[in-house]
């Protein structure tokens, strides 16, 4: 298993036991999903004319960093528009045939959710064309000169893709998506607020200063936040009355080496890396993933947005840099360059 697997603050999913778990904490309606505000005001207006109309909602597409709550948010909008909904992932279609065989079984009005949608292949993708715009599946059969091409009407259906890539989509399918939202990185105060509901559905008691203690070392991602609450559950559990508060909290964080900001051993590697060994100068992503012994697309989908967010480093033109907030965490002093 490599540290990624293991890593506590990784926002994404472990194993299928967590997986299990986090469907039990997931709400099920718009009204109980906390955050996302706007994208929340939006989906409402579009799924309400959508049911007035009598039609199916328009495609959707989700993108944001991993733990934000796309696939929650998939199921809310199948809950809200009345339909079943099938979930599958990009890389689980693996030829044109599986996208057939999944388009073909789908009734009127049913949502499809598509996770990691940039990963689909480019010959499921073209098949995906027609069915998203006309409600058509072109399929080829026989082969050789006997083949032959049939055209196959197809219900009325609601895509939902989601990716944590929207740059590494092709143009024609994000331009068939007629609602685009991006998912943000939550606030403390709406993370303590989903803290609380999450230990009240495991029947875990915690005051309100050991949710906020939560939230605010759980990078703004939701999943995050839930895997450190049962986390907390277990030190209390163990080393207290079952009951979490502030002090069996803050010792069970720093057992785990998660600091107040909610920075790990490797967040805090990649930060001494930019400040001492290139002493602050700007420094390009392949030789950063290089030096600290982690993937590219690590780095830039899991351990920057939220380093960025927080204002500890800002990408340039010519590289990283570190900025002074991660200079005064890390207790180096900062000097301009």
């Amino acid at each position: 298993m490599n540290f990624e697997e293991e890593r506590i603050i990784s926002p994404e999913l472990e194993d299928v036991q967590e997986e299990r778990i986090e469907n039990t904490l997931r709400p099920k309606t718009l009204e109980e999903y906390i955050g996302q505000n706007k994208v929340k005001e939006n989906m409402k207006i579009y799924i309400e004319a959508a049911k007035k109309r009598g039609e199916p909602l328009d495609h959707v597409l989700l993108y944001g960093p991993p733990g934000l709550g796309k696939t929650t948010l998939a199921n809310i909008i199948s809950n809200e528009m009345n339909s079943n909904i099938k979930i599958t992932s990009g890389p689980a279609i693996e030829k044109p045939g599986d996208l057939a065989a999944i388009l073909t079984n789908l009734s009127a009005f049913d949502v499809l959710f598509i996770d990691e949608i940039h990963r689909l292949n480019k010959s499921v993708e073209e098949i995906l064309y027609p069915a998203l715009e006309d409600y058509t599946l072109d399929i080829i059969i026989g082969k050789g000169p006997s083949a032959r091409s049939i055209r196959l009407d197809l219900p009325k259906f609601t895509l939902i893709g989601a990716t944590t890539k929207a740059g590494s989509l092709a143009t024609p399918l994000r331009d068939r998506f007629g609602i685009v939202h991006r998912l943000e990185l939550y606030e403390p105060a709406d993370l303590a607020t989903i803290v609380k509901r999450s230990a009240r559905i495991l029947e875990i008691e915690i005051d309100e200063k050991s949710a906020l203690e939560i939230a605010r070392r759980s990078r703004g991602t939701p999943r995050i936040a839930n895997r450190l609450l049962k986390r907390v559950r277990d030190y209390a559990s163990v080393l207290g009355d079952g009951n979490i508060d502030l002090k069996i909290t803050k010792l069970a964080l720093n057992h785990l080496e998660i600091d107040e900001m909610g920075l790990d051993e490797i967040d805090r590697k990649l930060l001494e890396t930019m400040i001492v060994k290139y002493q602050g100068k700007p420094v390009g992503i392949e030789t950063l993933a290089t030096t600290v012994g982690e993937e590219i697309d690590t780095i830039e989908d899991v351990y920057e947005p939220y380093l960025i967010q927080i204002g500890f480093i800002a990408r340039t033109p010519r590289g990283r840099i570190p900025l002074p907030e991660a200079y005064s965490h890390m207790g180096f002093p900062f000097t301009e360059k």
